[in-house]
């Protein structure tokens, strides 16, 4: 194998390791998207893993405004999480890989 060669495989294995702790960064990274009252938490893959909904968000009594300020929420801290995982392939110096992460 040439030198150059050889070069590239240990660029690609660094790479390669730099993408694997983003990955597991990510993972445990929270991020907090709200609406209204409501606030919905996503790992910095994107995973939904909570959401908190206030006894004053119950006591309006309409299901409707309460599902869309649930949906809001989550589709705010899901957009959060895509920044972070933009910024952190950034940080490693690769485009965004359209939500592959």
């Amino acid at each position: 194998m040439n030198r150059q060669m050889k070069e590239m495989m240990q660029q690609a294995q660094k790479m390669q390791q730099g993408l694997a702790k983003i990955q597991a960064d990510l993972a445990e990274a929270r991020v907090e998207g709200s609406a209204g009252l409501v606030k919905a938490t996503v790992s910095g893959q994107g995973e939904l893993v909570g959401i908190r909904i206030p006894p004053e968000a119950l006591e309006a009594g309409d299901a409707e405004i309460l599902e869309d300020m649930v949906l809001a929420a989550v589709r705010d801290a899901v957009d959060k999480s895509r920044d972070l995982q933009e910024s952190r392939m950034k940080e490693l110096g690769l485009p965004g890989l359209g939500g592959l992460m």
